[in-house]
């Protein structure tokens, strides 16, 4: 197996999951010596924008993860997606690539989206047109590192008063990290070329959440 993006809050913990089961991981990252040392995991340097590379590298895996995400890049981030994306997308189509999997966001069929949303949403149908990917939509993850629930974590400890945005009253499905990784571990099984929905049984909103 490969993972683009191991060194990241759900790709560590994917790894070192399916490491624990025996299965060797190509821990694809710009920065391989963040990878766990644990037997399975193989660190492998990794431009996301060079194809012919990345087709070598992918090579030979049955199945690859693309868990790479650009919310915190400078500039036009969704482009940069984009563009990796489809490179990461023709590559596994030409590397042979049996199945590929790929962790987006939940968001509502009949609603605008915001920026961020909207380029999960592209992210995954490039994945789908260019090599048959399955695109996970998950809602906001719970546990120590995840973005989303650190700004929360970081609202509740920090104002004891806040004025109320919109956004609070937007409803969400929170998920656990175990769950996400269990279910991404199991994703391989799952027929691609299309979207699935993980979420928790809890249908929230984000002032629920706070409080």
């Amino acid at each position: 197996m490969a993972i683009a993006g191991a060194t990241g809050f759900v790709g560590r913990r994917l790894a070192r999951r399916l490491s624990a089961d025996g299965v060797t991981v190509r821990c694809l990252a710009r920065r391989p010596e963040a990878v766990e040392r644990r037997p399975g995991l193989v660190p492998v340097p990794i431009d996301i924008t060079d194809e012919d590379r990345l087709v070598g590298v992918l090579a030979g895996a049955q199945v690859a993860f693309y868990l790479v995400h650009n919310l915190e890049a400078e500039g036009d981030f969704a482009t940069l997606e984009r563009s990796q994306a489809l490179t990461f997308g023709r590559a596994c189509r030409r590397a042979g690539v049996a199945r590929v999997i790929y962790l987006g966001g939940l968001y509502p069929d009949d609603e605008r989206l915001s920026q961020h949303l909207e380029s999960r949403r592209e992210v995954g149908q490039i994945l789908r047109h260019e090599c048959g990917a399955l695109v996970v939509r998950a809602g906001i993850i719970i546990g120590s590192g995840s973005a989303s629930f650190e700004i929360m974590c970081d609202l509740v400890s920090r104002l004891p008063v806040m004025v109320a945005p919109r956004w609070v009253g937007n409803r969400c499905q929170p998920i656990h990290i175990d769950d996400v990784i269990e279910t991404l571990a199991r994703a391989a099984d799952v027929d691609g070329d299309r979207e699935v929905d993980m979420a928790g049984p809890d249908t929230l909103t984000y002032g629920a959440m706070l409080q």
